[in-house]
């Protein structure tokens, strides 16, 4: 039956999600294309909710090949897609969202490093991303790497990202330029100088964790690193989302994986669970976000309704330019 031309924006798309038939477990392939197609006529044109301050996430897990950079990129890809202001701060030595971003980050060009060791401000070393101007990245270069090596003999070594990017805040709004709605900092799977800088800069956390069987693996470590974190150097830092990555639904154990995450965090857990995805995987290699490569993917889709999930929980903690001091 064709919808009614009467009916408003709101209206058309309820309509349209009612028509969408509801598949159970027992046939995966099926209740993904259901999903797909409810995401679909879900973002269609959806702007995101502005934060009435900018929000700092930091996007860590010590745990390697979770999905930090590709939740950073995608998320801030999806955000800047629905009209937000999106920094990514390539934080990790191997450069990964600065290439997803397509933006130069080859030996010697200005970089978070820079940034870090004092040597240039965050407004001499962001670039737009290739994607969307309204998404710009610091990016990171191989001399990141000798960082943590540097920054132990400088004084406040835990804070110069905080300072950095509290001062590129308030030139932002000096020069007229559009407020930030979002800072993702994208982290090395370690717990160094690196990351402590990360998490003093940021308002929150967004852990990825991967729904496979070693997914709590090495998360309590985590937790009581930021608690020390709070204790010692940032009390308004607070784990405000957790995203579950690389889900196979057609598996019991990544079902399992998800309840068990969600029993332990009720509330930081999205709603949003990102799939596997070969398109997810082949993104990188073109210098794009999943975003930009296959807006119709079901990995681009689940990103962009985690991105929109996010920006409708509103901030855990707001941070600003006033309040990273």
């Amino acid at each position: 039956m064709p919808i009614s031309d009467s009916l408003s924006d709101e209206e058309r798309k309820a309509a349209q999600l009612g028509a969408v038939p509801d598949f159970g477990a027992d046939t995966p392939l099926a209740a993904q294309l259901a999903l797909d197609t409810k995401r679909t006529i879900t973002l269609a044109n959806a702007a995101f909710d502005r934060p009435l301050q900018t929000r700092v996430l930091t996007v860590a897990n010590q745990k390697g090949g979770v999905g930090k950079t590709t939740t950073a990129v995608n998320i801030a890809a999806a955000m800047a897609r629905g009209g937000l202001h999106v920094l990514v701060i390539d934080n990790d030595p191997q450069g990964n969202a600065s290439t997803a971003l397509g933006v130069e980050h080859g030996a010697g060009a200005p970089s978070t490093y820079d940034v870090l060791i004092g040597a240039s401000t965050f407004a001499e070393v962001v670039q737009p991303s290739a994607f969307d101007p309204k998404l710009i990245c610091a990016p990171a270069t191989i001399d990141l790497s000798g960082a943590e090596i540097e920054l132990v003999s400088i004084d406040s070594r835990e804070t110069r990202l905080r300072h950095a990017l509290r001062d590129y805040l308030v030139h932002r709004g000096q020069q007229g330029l559009p407020r930030l709605d979002y800072v993702l900092i994208d982290c090395p799977p370690s717990l160094g100088l690196l990351t402590v800088n990360a998490f003093t800069a940021a308002g929150e956390v967004l852990i990825p964790i991967q729904c496979e069987y070693y997914a709590l693996e090495g998360l309590s470590q985590l937790l009581k690193n930021i608690e020390l974190i709070q204790a010692h150097l940032n009390p308004r830092l607070a784990v405000s989302t957790i995203l579950l990555t690389m889900s196979d639904t057609r598996t019991n154990l990544a079902r399992e994986v998800a309840q068990e995450v969600r029993d332990h965090f009720p509330e930081q857990t999205l709603r949003t669970v990102i799939p596997r995805s070969i398109r997810i995987s082949e993104a990188p290699s073109y210098g794009q976000t999943v975003i930009e490569y296959d807006p119709a993917s079901s990995g681009a889709l689940a990103y962009a309704e985690a991105a929109r999930e996010i920006a409708k929980r509103g901030a855990a903690t707001t941070s600003n330019e006033g309040e990273q001091q």
